[in-house]
């Protein structure tokens, strides 16, 4: 192996030199680590294993779960762990949070993770990964007041994801840029393949679940008809639309060569504020996006502020390349000063009658 090869470790270890991170986030990252690299195996030999498929149990969004949604939550709990300074857990896979300790301190940590993202994808062999978030808990609590887990993005400390797909990825922010590294099968190390990783504020790209036209707000039907719209409409260019049903996965294509990423609240997921989860989705990824120079919004303000009232609570989510996220929320500014859903509302209805 060339000596100048950066390793994983090697740049947790300037990162400790340099930023000072704790040494025992470190280790913790490793531990992360190794929890995808147990995934990713088992993802690609799920077929010989006898893994894939569902189970008969469904998560606490109401989700049929996937025998390796199962044994992903189950990596990731076994593995974090080992770190004594962890000191709750929460999981989109489990409705309790995991206490790990009998006393939780000061500057203990939180980990919040979504173990297996996509995973519907699994069955059509497309890619999938893991979401991970890092904070520390600001002083000391009662075990088990979940309430004291409810932190802002804003004071994550660390974020990152894994891809499950031609090369297993790992992307982590430590709040100092973004910086992607790629397993080597060789050797089993995580090594550097794409420092500072940056969003180009401008692109002509975005990803967006097409089938929940008829539920979108009017903001964001203006903008996605504006992008079809092609060389003759308002952007004067010609935009591709992505979509994997993997956030991880479209936020990834998005670090790697810009767009943005929607999935609003809608008519139809209003009532439960959205349909992706804050503090092991939005907070995370908003964290990564902003740290590579780009925006991550609800729409309406910014994502890492969002006040957390619940482990799972869910938030519209607006990330990616930055002239495109405030192209959307002006188009949000408009419908508010225009009466918003309500003026909507009483127009449809008087057309009905």
């Amino acid at each position: 192996m060339p000596y100048d090869i950066l390793t994983l470790r090697r740049f947790l270890l300037q990162e400790y030199r340099t930023h000072g991170v704790e040494k025992d986030l470190v280790f913790l990252l490793e531990d992360i680590a190794t929890a995808c690299r147990e995934i990713s195996f088992a993802t690609r030999n799920g077929a010989f294993s006898g893994q894939l498929g569902a189970t008969d149990s469904t998560n606490v969004q109401g989700e049929t779960q996937k025998q390796l949604d199962v044994f992903a939550n189950d990596q990731f709990i076994s593995h974090i762990r080992n770190c004594s300074r962890v000191v709750a857990l929460v999981s989109e896979e489990l409705d309790e949070v995991i206490w790990l300790k009998r006393t939780a301190t000061a500057g203990d940590y939180i980990v919040y993770f979504d173990p297996l993202d996509g995973s519907s994808n699994l069955d059509v062999n497309l890619s999938v990964g893991s979401i991970f978030s890092i904070a520390h808990l600001p002083g000391r609590v009662q075990v088990g007041d979940d309430k004291a887990l409810l932190r802002a993005g804003t004071d994550q400390v660390c974020a990152g994801y894994s891809i499950y797909g031609p090369a297993t990825s790992l992307v982590i922010t430590l709040g100092n840029g973004v910086h992607e590294f790629a397993n080597h099968l060789g050797t089993g190390e995580f090594r550097v393949v794409s420092a500072n990783m940056h969003v180009p504020e401008d692109s002509n790209e975005f990803a967006i679940n097409c089938s929940r036209y008829a539920d979108w707000d009017t903001p964001v039907r203006t903008y996605v008809e504006e992008c079809i719209a092609g060389t003759e409409g308002p952007r004067g260019k010609r935009f591709n639309m992505r979509w994997t049903g993997s956030m991880v996965v479209d936020i990834h294509r998005i670090l790697t060569r810009g767009g943005v990423f929607l999935y609003p609240d809608d008519r139809d997921n209003r009532d439960k504020g959205g349909k992706l989860r804050l503090m092991y989705e939005a907070n995370p990824m908003g964290f990564l996006i902003e740290q590579a120079g780009g925006l991550a919004s609800t729409g309406r303000g910014r994502i890492l502020e969002i006040p957390p009232t619940s482990v799972h609570q869910r938030a519209s989510v607006i990330l990616g390349s930055k002239n495109e996220v405030e192209r959307i929320e002006a188009h949000y500014r408009d419908f508010d000063a225009a009466g918003g859903i309500e003026a909507e509302k009483k127009a449809a209805e008087a057309e009905a009658s």
